[in-house]
């Protein structure tokens, strides 16, 4: 299912639009624009843009490291008494 772009007027009475996903996630938030005319040609451009877009990645390479770090799960181990270890005669 497809998105939705919703125009909207901002706290300077600026219009600008979003792209909602069908869950109501907020995807993308434009710029300002004088009227709707050129928010309307703006979405337009990202309709015919964004399919074919490429990923340019600007991000540091420590961000990214840690973004993908797995987080390891505690792990839990047996307790194993001192006369279990012990190997000589008590």
């Amino acid at each position: 299912m497809a998105g939705t772009f919703e125009l909207f007027a901002d706290e300077d009475s600026r219009i600008r639009f979003r792209l909602v996903a069908p869950d109501g996630t907020v995807l993308a938030v434009s710029g300002q624009y004088r009227d709707k005319d050129q928010a309307a040609a703006a979405i337009k451009d990202v309709r015919e843009c964004a399919g074919t877009g490429l990923i340019r990645d600007l991000a540091p390479a420590h961000a990214l490291a840690k973004a993908r770090a797995p987080r390891r799960p505690h792990q839990v181990r047996p307790f194993i008494s001192n006369k279990e270890k012990s190997l000589g005669a008590a």
